[in-house]
């Protein structure tokens, strides 16, 4: 019997490929265990994951929510929910409710942790008036425009506001009428008294706080005064305790100002840590363009299929499992990069092909008719569900003398390397017999085939050959008496260049738009399917991944394709 140490070390054996070292560290995982090696945060792993609530999230924001969520659960620490809903213009109920569904889909929960800026609005005010008092903010009253033009460039420095040196007790006077709404929207500004010539454009003087009369999702017209995401961010980490607040490299520039607001209030420092965000070939990441194409009606809504929101993805059959792998796999950089849509694509296969039940679908029917078969016979053949999960079992599939298969898997004059239907040549018919075309009835008009003729040997019940002859291609069907019609929706790429973002001087992202985007087609499809119901998953053999859409109901069956096979026979017919 083997030792429970194993064998001795003489007689170790060589190390195998399964004997692979553990992953390794990314550099925030690094971060975060050197914090908890050295005690600098006494043992505590606390992060958050804070959208704004101005937009459904998409496939970037699940890379945020799996590292943010996931150094909680690996070092056993939490991690918040929380939105910062600092711009009531742009914000809406119906965002936050989506989101929440968005990320208990993806695995994730927050226990009682669910946190609002808006629920710190009063002492974000405070502390506005703190650093009033203290001679680090003024009340400005440059426009938009002007505060712009103020700013300098990234060559030349700004120039000081002429309102930056009122008094103390002049700033706190205007900042309360400015709650109390005796300005008009736009008028007054609360700024930040930092340093005009800081080659960082963030430090001069950033705008705190706005007049903003615009109903809050959450505190209605309570406020008219609202602050800016710069000095709501980090307080807001300081607040809920955060230790490591990790943000996109969009904003390692912005990590300066947030240091300054709190080192000026002198309150508890959160550490930022920033990560490269996703981009993905073939979309936009974008929420403003996300927003456009909804409002322009270039896609059917916020979960169109095509689009990169986790509810469009969701809707086009990706599963939880299948983006927690993708963003596993891509790892977390601290330089921004674009990822092949390719990558998420063979998760989504890599899932689905452990766990999705296989079944007959044909897409474009072409009817065959097997001349021997007896006339008015119905048989029924043995189907596995699933030749990766020995569990799934079987199930019973109609065959009769009148088939329909695929349209492209006859050709009366096939390519070279084609091995599929075509005048006396003998295919097997998956789970069924051999059968051999013997003639081809046409359409006068096109000269297209309308009807195929086959003969069928017997003996091959279940495709087998007892005479042992090689037979190359094997093809699916349905059974033209049973099958069920079915609406499918072939989906591709939303745009055809994978820059979507790639426009000519003058030209709009919307030029990139696929139109071939979504194919409608109907099709037949094996009669198990009657039973399928909404968010059910399939792979059509030799065709895809498909889910049972939402828009499906009994008798008017609705799939949506996820995601094709890899399939040579398309180059191979383009080469010919």
């Amino acid at each position: 019997m083997t030792s429970p140490n194993g064998p001795p070390p003489e007689s170790q054996p060589d190390k195998s490929e399964n004997d692979s070292p553990p992953p390794r560290l990314n550099f925030i995982q690094e971060i975060v265990e050197d914090d908890l090696r050295t005690g600098k945060w006494g043992g505590r792993v606390h992060t958050r994951f804070p959208p704004e609530p101005n937009g459904y999230l998409h496939i970037g924001h699940a890379k945020s929510i799996c590292l943010n969520f996931g150094l909680a659960l690996k070092y056993g620490g939490l991690c918040n929910m929380r939105f910062d809903d600092t711009n009531p213009s742009k914000e809406e109920e119906e965002y936050v409710q989506s989101i929440l569904a968005d990320i208990r889909w993806l695995g994730f929960g927050w226990d009682d942790r669910l946190y609002f800026a808006s629920d710190y609005f009063e002492q974000l005010y405070d502390w506005a008036v703190q650093l009033i008092q203290a001679g680090k903010a003024y009340v400005c009253d440059l426009t938009p425009d002007q505060v712009r033009e103020y700013r300098g460039t990234l060559t030349q420095p700004g120039r000081e506001s002429p309102f930056r040196n009122r008094s103390v007790a002049e700033n706190l006077d205007l900042f309360a009428r400015m709650r109390a709404g005796e300005f008009p929207d736009g008028a007054r500004t609360l700024r930040a008294k930092v340093d005009m010539a800081s080659p960082n454009v963030n430090m001069r003087d950033s705008v705190m706080y706005r007049i903003l009369r615009a109903t809050h999702h959450r505190t209605g017209d309570a406020w008219c005064i609202y602050p800016m995401y710069d000095f709501t961010h980090g307080q807001c980490d300081s607040i809920e305790r955060i230790t490591h607040s990790i943000c996109t490299l969009e904003f390692e520039n912005h990590r300066p100002l947030y240091d300054w607001f709190i080192e000026s209030l002198g309150i508890y420092h959160p550490q930022q840590i920033e990560f490269a965000r996703l981009n993905l070939t073939y979309t936009v990441m974008s929420k403003r363009r996300l927003l456009e194409l909804v409002t322009g009606k270039h896609v059917s809504g916020w979960d169109d299929p095509r689009m990169p929101t986790l509810a469009g993805l969701r809707r086009r059959g990706y599963t939880p499992e299948s983006i927690r792998l993708f963003c596993e796999r891509i790892g977390v950089a601290k330089f921004n990069s674009t990822i092949e849509i390719s990558q998420l694509e063979n998760a989504l296969r890599e899932d689905l092909n452990r766990r999705a039940p296989r079944v007959m679908a044909v897409l474009r029917p072409l009817k065959v008719v097997i001349d021997n078969y007896p006339a008015g016979k119905t048989e029924l053949l043995e189907a596995v569900n699933n030749p990766e999960d020995p569990a799934a079992g079987s199930r019973q599939v109609p065959f009769s003398r009148e088939l329909y298969i695929e349209d492209d898997d006859f050709r009366e004059v096939p390519p070279k390397k084609y091995h599929r239907l075509s005048p006396g040549v003998e295919v097997r018919l998956r789970y069924g017999y051999l059968v051999t075309c013997t003639s081809v009835e046409k359409d006068p008009q096109t000269g297209q085939p309308t009807v195929v003729h086959c003969t069928y040997d017997p003996a091959t019940r279940g495709g087998n050959t007892p005479d042992g002859r090689k037979v190359k291609g094997t093809i699916h069907w349905v059974s033209a008496g049973e099958a069920l019609k079915a609406e499918v929706r072939l989906y591709d790429h939303l745009f055809k260049t994978e820059n979507a973002d790639e426009v000519p001087p003058g030209g709009s992202y919307l030029q990139n738009l696929n139109p071939d985007s979504l194919v409608v087609a109907t099709a037949l499809v094996e009669p198990s399917l009657a039973t399928a119901k909404a968010a059910d998953f399939f792979q059509f053999e030799r065709q895809g991944y498909f889910v049972v859409d939402q828009d499906s109901r009994p008798g008017a069956l609705v799939f949506n394709r996820s995601v094709s096979l890899r399939d040579t026979w398309a180059k191979i017919e383009k080469k010919a």
